[in-house]
């Protein structure tokens, strides 16, 4: 199934926020990215047992899943789920042990 191709927009502010949508999206796809990573390396070191790396990544991945609801990349009610979600992951690992 072949894409149709973008006709090139005629007025100079159509070009312009053209140009501008490239830039907005490849920074858009590159925080969308880092807070995915974030959220699935505390969840790695929640499954390999490793208290301290997680509470440490957990720490670092709040402040990343906070940046990113802050620019509206993804809804705040879903950082804020996901943070809980983790948190309470690191700490039923930190009273297991």
């Amino acid at each position: 199934m072949a894409t149709k191709a973008k006709k090139n927009p005629r007025l100079a502010s159509g070009r312009k926020r053209a140009r501008q949508n490239v830039k907005l999206n490849a920074a858009n796809t590159s925080l969308r990215s880092k807070y995915r990573t974030a959220v699935k390396n505390v969840e790695k070191a929640v499954l390999a047992g490793d208290k301290v790396k997680a509470t440490e990544l957990f720490a670092k991945a709040q402040s990343v899943l906070d940046t990113v609801s802050d620019k509206g990349i993804f809804h705040k009610n879903k950082a804020a789920r996901d943070k809980s979600r983790l948190s309470s992951k690191v700490k039923a690992l930190a009273l297991a042990a």
